[in-house]
């Protein structure tokens, strides 16, 4: 671990001197827009990556995804998909846009998810969703967030989660500055999300009070999934899903969490939130270490 981390800051440093960063530019499935999908192939893949490939479809014709969902983070991850912004809506979307074949397509992916769905199964063995070819730093870590302009010389408390009960890392001081560099990627609850690099160098994302900052930052609603889930292996808790990923807790297998949402970079993660040592916060863990206890449909 210590010799993958080391090789990651590494790139980050090359990347920082060197070049900005890059989207991915793939599909899932190239051609579910032009030709008809089989349930046999379709049985090939996992039970989520399914759910990206039911989606991809919509995204070809720049579908409006809930800002801050997971499918939102990972189609503004490709350089390919841009929001439609001459239909406002995504019924004029589906009435416009969407083939005759897409629409065989979707009903099969849905039937195909529902079928694993009655055999309780998330098909494991099937093919996983491909990792985007993200390379930190934050400049394009994660696409759903934008670099906004705040007034300089202020100084805002953060918090892992939208609350001052929320675990506050940094030893408890975690702060950023606006004489740097800040990400938003959305609001809620009068709380703004933020992402941002450390004065130690590493990159954090928390949540920062409305009423911190003198400034009126425009940036989406976040509307997150929270969903009842469970941690299937024991795995770190990180509020930098960039860099370091240093830990803020261990989170054993067993623990209960809520499922927020996935952001995908180079690799994939959950946003959940969690409870450790009796306080709450919000962090990323390996997607693969958590299991949501609903069936997403």
């Amino acid at each position: 671990m210590k010799r993958f981390v080391s090789l990651l800051c590494v790139a980050v440093f090359l990347l920082l001197l060197a070049a900005p960063a890059f989207a991915s530019n793939f599909y899932i499935i190239p051609d579910s827009d032009t030709r008809r999908l089989t349930r046999d192939e379709l049985w090939s893949w996992q039970y989520d990556a399914l759910g990206y490939i039911l989606n991809e479809i919509f995204a070809r014709h720049g579908y409006h995804f809930i800002p801050g969902g997971k499918y939102d983070n990972y189609f503004r991850a490709q350089t390919w998909y841009m929001e439609n912004e001459l239909y406002t809506t995504n019924v004029e979307i589906y009435d416009n846009l969407v083939t005759n074949v897409e629409w065989a397509n979707e009903k099969l992916v849905k039937q195909v998810r529902k079928e694993m769905r009655e055999s309780e199964t998330t098909n494991p063995n099937g093919k996983p969703l491909p990792k985007i070819a993200y390379e930190p730093p934050i400049d394009g870590a994660f696409s759903s967030f934008s670099r906004q302009y705040f007034q300089p010389k202020q100084k805002m408390v953060v918090y892992s989660g939208p609350g001052a009960e929320f675990f506050r890392s940094g030893n408890g001081k975690a702060s950023v500055s606006t004489n740097g560099d800040i990400y938003v990627g959305g609001w809620e609850s009068g709380w703004l999300l933020v992402m941002y690099w450390t004065n130690g160098g590493n990159v954090r994302v928390g949540y920062i009070q409305n009423n911190a900052f003198k400034d009126k930052i425009i940036a989406p609603k976040l509307t997150f999934d929270y969903a009842p889930a469970t941690i299937s292996r024991r795995c770190a808790l990180t509020d930098d899903p960039v860099a370091s990923f240093e830990p803020m807790a261990m989170l054993e297998q067993g623990t209960q969490v809520v499922y927020l949402s996935e952001f995908i970079n180079e690799y994939r993660w959950a946003y959940i939130e969690a409870r450790a040592n009796g306080v709450p916060m919000r962090g990323f863990v390996d997607a693969g270490a958590v299991a949501r206890t609903d069936w997403e449909e």
